[in-house]
């Protein structure tokens, strides 16, 4: 069989910031901790003998896992033409980065934009047409979404001349976000990504995990080779990447023995335990309104008598009473009486589409255990509709007839022995995630009054939604307080209510409590 090798561009990788002198500042931060005064970098390579005791240093605090050191040199990188599958699967699953990435639910996909694995001859074939198919139906989809998007968009806003250019403009962009279910995980995109130097030599060290390889170890070479221009010493301590052989999820995985139907039963045992949830509270920590409560009194130095469960809960909670709550700024991980809510703790399961997860996983403080991609892939067609498709009955027609097809050229790929990282990447938008996600209600609260937002993506607005009216069952004294930005101003007598200015739903979400909460657009 005849294995071609990537026939896509590769990925782009630029260095446009930098510390000064990384290695030797990591050195100055290390001595500065048992020194009588700082220690800077210049100081630390000067000559010969300087260099070696840096270089003993550094190896030493490297080897025995003192690794601060290493977090205060960052690198920011340019990247493009790098495929949303390794945004996903890699740069974005962990929290220690910071990235600016282009949308794709307003700037529109061109065509010729998408990654092209490795693949024997026959299956490349089927591949690109593949990829042309979906790409197809991105644009269909548009035209068909256009009747539903300028009634639903009328309903809202029944005084504006949908003919203007500007609205046409916002329903234009409202099609291209739903449209883009269709889009394959090999879409490339651009962004600027933002690392620390630890996290940096975590990447050459995990290059090859799961479930993208081959572009993730192409990208991270070339992080590496950005930096050393900068700093080749920086490099000095670096370990090898781990052989992906030898990471638990392969071996595992080798003396595993299961088809891809096996994946369908999985994917119908999970759904199953969701019942009507996209996202179901399966954990919480039962005290959390009493340590809630006992937290606020001993910080405050209050006995209990003073100061009752209820009363202190909404010295928290209140947005009236802890204006913190409603600003832009969420500076309540650096308040003391915001950090009552760290305590209160949840875990949910739930099931979203990969392009509304990629956008999920940005609330890094709410860390969830996303699958190994490749286990979740059945013979069946598995995927997420959009509500406005629901109710357009030709596009969702067209749009469950492209996912049968996509499925049958997904199984036409494997037959013709694709190997199942290169399959991944043709994968729609709408292929669901299924995993855990946990956090304690000071990080959920942020994702949750944000995401409450009408103009928040929908389904993560439905997770947030769900999660919040199962929380304000078991806590009522902690739910009362979870609603829309706009409603949490309201109540700190904030003006404008709605802070989006010219990006204003059109629905005055602030008179709602959650049960009259309901959207399409």
């Amino acid at each position: 069989m005849t294995l071609l090798s990537a026939l896509t561009p590769e990925p782009e990788v630029r260095l446009v910031n930098a510390f000064i002198s990384p290695y030797d500042n990591a050195v100055a931060t290390a001595r500065t901790c048992y020194s009588s005064k700082i220690i800077y970098a210049e100081e630390i390579g000067k000559d010969e003998a300087a260099r070696a005791r840096r270089d003993a240093i550094a190896r030493s605090i490297f080897q025995a896992g003192h690794h601060t050191t290493l977090q205060h040199a960052t690198f920011q990188f340019a990247i493009e033409k790098i495929s949303r599958h390794c945004i996903w699967s890699f740069l974005h699953s962990h929290p220690f980065y910071n990235s600016e990435q282009v949308s794709q639910r307003f700037v529109a996909v061109a065509p010729e934009n998408f990654f092209i694995p490795s693949l024997p001859e026959k299956s490349r074939e089927r591949y690109l047409k593949t990829i042309d198919f979906l790409m197809r139906a991105y644009a269909e989809l548009q035209e068909l979404l256009k009747p539903s998007v300028e009634k639903e968009y009328h309903k809202i806003f029944p005084a504006r001349d949908l003919n203007e250019k500007r609205w046409q403009g916002a329903m234009k962009k409202k099609r291209q976000e739903v449209a883009r279910y269709v889009l394959p995980l090999a879409t490339h995109a651009h962004l600027y990504h933002t690392i620390s130097g630890i996290t940096l030599l975590r990447y050459i060290r995990l290059c090859e995990m799961f479930d993208a390889p081959s572009e993730q170890k192409m990208v991270v070479n070339k992080m590496v080779r950005e930096v050393q221009k900068v700093d080749p010493d920086f490099f000095k301590n670096a370990e090898d990447p781990l052989p992906i052989e030898k990471t638990p999820e392969f071996e595992f995985f080798l003396n595993w023995e299961s088809g891809k139907t096996a994946a369908d039963s999985f994917v119908k045992e999970f759904d199953a335990s969701l019942g009507s949830y996209s996202s179901k509270i399966i954990d919480y920590k039962v005290n959390s309104e009493k340590v809630m409560a006992d937290s606020v009194r001993n910080l405050l130095g209050v006995r209990a008598k003073d100061l009752n469960d209820d009363l202190a809960i909404d010295l928290v909670m209140n947005p009236a009473k802890n204006h913190y709550l409603s600003e832009t700024m969420n500076v309540t991980h650096h308040t003391k009486l915001s950090r009552a809510m760290a305590h209160p703790h949840f875990t949910f399961r739930k099931k979203i589409s990969h392009t509304a997860d990629s956008q999920d996983q940005r609330h890094r403080t709410v860390p969830g255990s996303r699958p190994v991609l490749a286990r979740h892939l059945g013979v069946k067609p598995d995927f997420i509709t959009p509500a406005l498709i629901k109710i357009a009955p030709d596009a969702g027609e067209y749009y469950a007839r492209a996912m049968e097809k996509l499925w049958h050229e997904i199984n036409g790929c494997m037959n013709d022995g694709a190997s199942s990282e290169a399959v991944l990447y043709l994968l729609p938008n709408a292929f669901p995630i299924r995993f855990e996600e946990s956090g304690s209600l000071l990080d959920f609260h942020h994702k949750w009054v944000h995401r409450l937002c009408y103009t928040a993506q929908e389904e993560i607005w439905k997770n947030s939604l769900d999660e919040v009216q199962q929380v304000q069952k078991i806590f009522p004294r902690i739910g009362k307080h979870l609603y829309a930005p706009c409603s949490l101003r309201k109540a700190a007598g904030r003006k404008p209510f709605c802070p989006e200015g010219d990006r204003y739903c059109g629905v005055p979400v602030w008179t709602k409590n959650l049960t009259q909460y309901d959207r399409i657009l």
